[in-house]
Parts: structure tokens; sequence; C-alpha cells
């Protein structure tokens, strides 16, 4: 085979992978459109007052949150809860700065409170989020867990959205709610950052829960049955995307992950490039140990949701991402030297119609937030294939080769902390 041949082959393979990932995201959002329309008819009907609300315990990792730690326990107290029935707990992870003393003196102001705050050192603490939620889980009392990031600020409804469905129906093992981005308007990456989350929780969790009755917990604003916990042995603290690592698990035991988008958290996220950076390759790189730990056991899983995440997973980090890397070597080859593709056929107007087909099932998801579809975000999301999904390119195969060094390397799991500002 010539090399013009391998080069045809080659880009044969990344229009039709590239095309296949399109066009199930499009029927994703389609049906992440569909979900949003029946939420929105009986929103009204979802929360209970009148049920006896059972006890919740609240977990919150924080590691040096000095920045935000404050604004997030205030909103915890404001949630429309009964106080009586709450339980919080700040797992001070470890920290070396302010983070201890501003809790010690939220502890003593907010007298009418159940806010425990457990303290950890050197020792048995700074070993990532899943060490610290593990630490907090066997403190905790009630009969559901809640976890939030140490930088959300939930509605205050949201807390009695994720009750009320979970207790709605024994198969669900996990409710998932919504996360905005708090810092929107920061600058031209937290806008792009807030079209891709908007994108995600549309496309990805409505979409598919709508589809096939499935969801992949966040890392954020959950609520989890503690005989589930239990039963698991609580979280991998091997896996830095935790997530990721116990949703597989949940949907191991038989249960279903349900998405509740009306319980709603405003969360801050990386305002600059270096932050995002090193958040984005810890994502990679706990997916990829996700990967590697269930991919060997792939045909022994009869469960349709683990055999569905590990497709899509593979598909987003390897099929995908091949599929771009191929497409953009043999665009600047064809530029600066004599290899070209020999194929007869219009491919301008297949990659214009792909490009066209990526703002469009953007857009449909942008719609289903009042404010969100404007002239502003759709020129963005027009730019965003260019230079926002390209850096996701960079960001991939960092994590992976940063996940390989690990391995060979050997090295212990630490606190990914993302910066605050």
């Amino acid at each position: 085979m010539t090399s013009l041949n391998i080069v045809d082959s080659l880009f044969l393979y990344a229009v039709a992978s590239t095309w296949f990932l399109l066009l199930f995201n499009v029927i994703l959002a389609l049906n992440g459109f569909m979900f949003y329309l029946s939420i929105d008819r009986k929103k009204r009907n979802y929360i209970n007052d009148t049920i006896d609300f059972p006890n919740i315990s609240i977990l919150v990792p924080a590691h040096n949150e000095e920045k935000v730690i404050e604004k997030t326990v205030r909103a915890l107290y404001n949630l429309s809860y009964p106080k009586d029935k709450l339980e919080i707990i700040i797992i001070n992870d470890n920290s070396t700065d302010k983070t201890g003393e501003i809790l010690k003196r939220l502890k003593d102001k907010l007298v009418d409170f159940n806010l425990n705050i457990i303290t950890t050192d050197k020792i048995n603490g700074g070993k990532g989020k899943s060490n610290a939620l593990n630490i907090g889980f066997k403190q905790s009392k009630g009969s559901y867990i809640v976890v939030y990031d140490a930088d959300n600020t939930p509605e205050k409804q949201s807390l009695k959205y994720l009750v009320c469905t979970i207790i709605s129906n024994q198969k669900y093992g996990a409710v998932i709610g919504k996360f905005r981005t708090r810092n929107k308007n920061k600058n031209l990456l937290t806008r792009f950052i807030n079209i891709e989350t908007l994108s995600f929780q549309w496309m990805i969790q409505a979409g598919r829960w709508q589809l096939f009755r499935l969801c992949t917990i966040p890392g954020t604003n959950f609520i989890i049955r503690r005989n589930v916990i239990q039963e698991l042995g609580g979280w991998d603290s091997d896996a830095i995307t935790e997530d990721t690592e116990i949703s597989f698990r949940i949907y191991k035991l038989g249960y279903k992950i349900c998405f509740m988008p009306l319980a709603v958290t405003w969360e801050q996220e990386p305002e600059t490039l270096k932050v995002w950076f090193k958040q984005r390759t810890r994502w990679v790189k706990g997916n990829i140990y996700v990967l590697n730990k269930y991919f060997l056991r792939i045909f022994r899983h009869k469960t349709k949701s683990i055999l569905f995440d590990l497709y899509y997973f593979i598909s987003v980090y390897f099929l995908f991402l091949s599929s771009v890397i191929i497409s953009d070597v043999i665009f600047v080859l064809g530029l600066f030297t004599n290899i070209k593709i020999s194929l007869s056929g219009n491919y301008l107007v297949i990659w214009i119609l792909a490009y066209v087909l990526f703002i469009l099932e953007i857009s449909i998801t942008l719609t289903l937030e009042k404010g969100e579809s404007n002239p502003q975000n759709i020129m963005l999301v027009s730019l965003m294939y260019f230079t926002y999904c390209q850096l996701w390119i960079i960001v991939s195969i960092k994590g992976i080769i940063s996940y390989l060094k690990d391995i060979l390397l050997n090295k212990d799991i630490k606190w990914y902390k993302t910066e605050r500002f």
C-alpha cells in the first residue's frame, strides 16, 4: 500500500468516526430536549412538602478553600430543608491556609446549625477527595448522603428536589442535579466552560437518561443511598475521578442513577488556562484509570449501563481523539508537503456540514437555559470548534501520558486541588 493510499484510509477513518460521534451527540441533544420538556411541564409536582423528610448528611471535602468555603457553608445554611434533619460535615483535609479558622468562626456563629468539622493531617489526610469522603462518611449518620464541592452554592430548593426524587423510586441508587457556572462572565475561557457544562448536562446526562435511563455521577450536587455506599465499601481511594468510578459500581449493583436538573448548584470554574489544563488533565487521567480498571472485565459485565459507558468513554478518548489528530495532521501535510488526499469528492462540503452539525447540537442545548441562547453565545459556539475544542486534544494527550508515567513511577494518589479565585 502506498503512502497516498494510507493517507486516504486514515482520512476516511477520521471522517467516519467524526460523523458517527456528531450524529450520536445530536440524537442525545434531541432526547435531552425532550426530557427538558417533560421536566418543565411537571416541575411543580416534584417536591412534596407533606412527606416526612429523611435525615441527610452533607459531605463537603475542603482542602485550602479559604476563598470559597464561607460562601458555601452559608448556602448550605440557607437550604430549604428541616434543619433538625440536616447534618453538615466539612472535611478540612490537611489545609494549610485559613480554611480551619473560617470554619471554626462559622460554627460558633451559626449556633442553630448542625455543622461538624473533621480536620485531618498529613498522616490520615491529603490523599485525595475519595479519601476525604470516606473519612466523612464514617462519621455521618444520615440515611442519605449528599456531596457538594467546597466552591458550591446550591439553590435553596435543590436539596428537596434531590431527596424527593430518590425516595420516589427504590431503583434509584443515586440522583444527580445540575451545576451552573457562577463566574461565567469573567472572561472568554469561563464563557466557553459555561457553554461546555450546559451542553454536557443536557446532551450527555439528560439525553442518556431519556434514551437509556442512565447517567454518570458528577463530582458534586448528588445524593446517594447510605446502604449503597456501605455495600460498595465507600469510594475508591485510588480514583482521582471518584465520581465516574463509583457510577460504574452503582450500575453493577443493579441501581439506576437519575438526572434531576431542577436541583441546581452554582460552582466556580477555572479562570486561567493554567488552572483549566491542570483540572482537565486530572479528569482525563481519572477516566483513563476507570477505563483501565473495567476494560479487561468488559465482556464479563452483564450490566448494559456499564458496557454503554465504557464504549462511550472509549469513543471520546480514543476514537474521536485519534480522528481529530489524524484530520489535523493530514491538513498540515497537505499545506506543506506533496502528500494529498487522492479520493474523489467534495470533502470541503463534508467538513462544513460537520461544522454546522456541531453548532446545531450545542445550540439546541443552549435553548434549554433561560438567557443562554443569545447571539453572543451562538458566536462563541462557532469559535469553540477552532479554539476550545482543539485544546481538549492537548489535554487528552497530556492526561494519557501523565497516567502512564504515574503507573511506571508507581506514584501515590494525591489531592488534585483546583485553584480558586
